[in-house]
């Protein structure tokens, strides 16, 4: 690969840029201070940017995180903190998570730099599940898992939901299991059949179970098996 295509995609800025550091003489490679941006360089080769040693990014990667509340989903936000905060991996920049979570919901959220990887948990045609576990306003109505059975009619919507499983834990605390991911459709549908969420956590997405040795802002790899169960 040409030098100034590994900086600009390690150090996330254009290859203009990447030129102007080159000329002020602040990437080596091996040691020696290099000004020639076409120079190839291969994971044999030690790049350093002001002495900080860039890292050979190869294959794709993926992440599981335990989203906590406050962070967004999105890798860049001029407002809210991100959930790249979290990811001490080179490159982090360049991961993006499989379906998203509100802010102020938390949970399991996939985070990875392979699209087409993602585009399977996040394609309405693959109808990958995911599972919430839901607090409730209310105690929920005896006539809720029958109505998210045959699907709800959202508010501003033209077409029913798929039918979703709902089990109720306790009157208040249910887990609900759905196919889709409309915006806020957890929240919604809950709205829909008069209650109310005050907490939403996602345990599940597709065969991916969250990690319960995973602290809130804590995230691992996935395993082999897991990153196959998408496939």
């Amino acid at each position: 690969m040409r030098l100034d295509k590994f900086l600009a995609h390690q150090m996330g800025i254009s290859r203009n840029l990447v030129a102007r550091e080159l000329r002020a003489g602040m990437v080596t490679v091996d040691g020696e201070v290099v000004k020639n941006g076409a120079l190839k360089v291969s994971a044999e080769n030690e790049v350093a940017y002001d002495g900080n040693v860039m890292t050979h990014v190869t294959g794709p990667r993926y992440f599981m995180l335990n989203k906590p509340q406050g962070y967004v989903c999105s890798t860049d936000d001029p407002v809210n903190p991100t959930i790249l905060y979290f990811i001490d991996e080179p490159v982090a920049h360049k991961l993006h998570a499989a379906g998203r979570l509100d802010i102020d919901t938390t949970g399991l959220v996939l985070m990875t730099d392979d699209g087409q990887w993602s585009h399977r948990i996040t394609s309405p045609k693959h109808h990958c599940e995911k599972t919430y576990r839901v607090t409730l306003a209310e105690p929920v109505a005896d006539t809720t898992a029958a109505l998210f059975e045959q699907g709800v009619l959202l508010n501003g919507e033209q077409h029913p939901t798929k039918p979703a499983k709902l089990e109720i834990i306790t009157p208040q605390d249910v887990r609900l299991t759905i196919s889709e991911g409309r915006y806020h459709q957890v929240k919604r549908m809950f709205a829909a059949a008069g209650n109310h969420v005050d907490e939403l956590h996602r345990e599940r997405i597709g065969g991916i179970v969250l990690d319960d040795s995973l602290a809130p802002g804590e995230y691992r790899p996935l395993t082999d098996e897991e990153i196959q169960s998408v496939l």
